[in-house]
């Protein structure tokens, strides 16, 4: 039985690569460590449901703040991943277990029982399954609705690269709010940073989701500090304004262990905010681009004005 808190368990696929210095984080990256009331109540609510969340197994440095606040971003359809990429802190290889038919209805309970306005829900890449989880995403969105009809829901997806092309139109029928899937990093950073993944099937993939149903807001994000440059930065900004696109975020990748693909560098404040001016430039409804972004951080303070934005754009006509 594999113990997922063994690096070398955790991670088989890089047991064997050498050390990748870790350089010592500038004062900008630097979080406080989990601590408070809130925190404990959020931490009690997870494990009571036994959930699973992506702050915990992805090591997000925010997961303190965001979980004082009573903020979790969920993880389904298990913690084992089927693929390796190379950047990430989730436990991979071949899933023990089949999905777990009562997961959806344990999230909804929990976010009734956090009282979210906002939820953001996330999951493992499940090669195995035949439609990649998208019924299963349909059924935990459904459950929400059911039981919290008022909050929104935010969901972070996996690229369903191996499936056919109509599951997406599953999840996308059960109407999430916001629809995420990122891109990690520029196109010629895949091979090594993304290998199981394919950019422009990513992309494709979120253009179709506006396609399918235009009332959806659209997100997605990158990592720096992975080896890119500004113009490849850039591209990917193009790229995804292409695809209609209304929200990008760009964040500081920090490398989770030795193992982990290697840290190029640390990237100045002062080029997150450049970076910034010239995605709104672009036309991106939202940009979210400083040092400590991830995903679901502030998902929803950022989806509240994503929203006045998209009024806003509309009234100007």
């Amino acid at each position: 039985m594999r113990d997922l808190k063994i690096p070398e368990q955790r991670h088989p696929e890089k047991a064997r690569k050498p050390d990748n210095a870790q350089p010592r984080k500038p004062s900008w990256i630097r979080v406080k460590a989990p601590q408070g009331d809130g925190y404990k109540k959020t931490h009690e609510i997870m494990r009571e449901h036994k959930l699973t969340t992506v702050c915990e197994e992805a090591a997000c440095p925010n997961a303190g703040e965001c979980w004082s606040q009573g903020h979790a971003t969920m993880m389904i359809m298990g913690e084992v991943c089927t693929r390796a990429c190379s950047f990430c802190n989730i436990a991979t290889g071949k899933p023990p277990e089949d999905l777990d038919p009562f997961e959806p209805g344990r999230v909804a309970n929990a976010v009734e029982k956090l009282g979210l306005n906002h939820v953001v829900i996330t999951s493992v890449d499940r090669d195995d399954v035949e439609d990649g989880g998208a019924e299963h995403f349909a059924q935990t969105i459904r459950a929400i609705r059911h039981r919290s009809p008022t909050t929104t829901i935010e969901i972070l997806t996996p690229d369903f690269l191996k499936c056919d092309p109509s599951v997406l139109e599953i999840v996308v029928e059960a109407k999430p709010d916001v629809f995420n899937h990122n891109l990690e990093t520029v196109p010629g950073l895949y091979p090594e940073v993304r290998p199981g993944a394919r950019y422009f099937h990513s992309l494709r993939l979120l253009q179709r989701v506006k396609e399918l149903d235009p009332s959806i807001f659209t997100k997605s994000g990158i990592m720096v500090g992975l080896g890119e440059d500004k113009q490849s930065v850039m591209q990917v900004m193009d790229d995804m304004r292409a695809a209609d696109i209304d929200f990008l975020t760009i964040g500081q990748y920090l490398q989770p262990t030795p193992k982990h693909q290697t840290l190029d560098r640390f990237v100045h404040p002062d080029e997150f905010k450049a970076y910034e001016t010239a995605a709104y430039g672009k036309g991106f409804l939202m940009v979210s681009a400083t040092p400590l972004t991830r995903s679901s951080y502030h998902a929803g303070d950022d989806f509240a004005r994503l929203r006045d934005a998209r009024e806003k754009k509309l009234a100007q006509g």
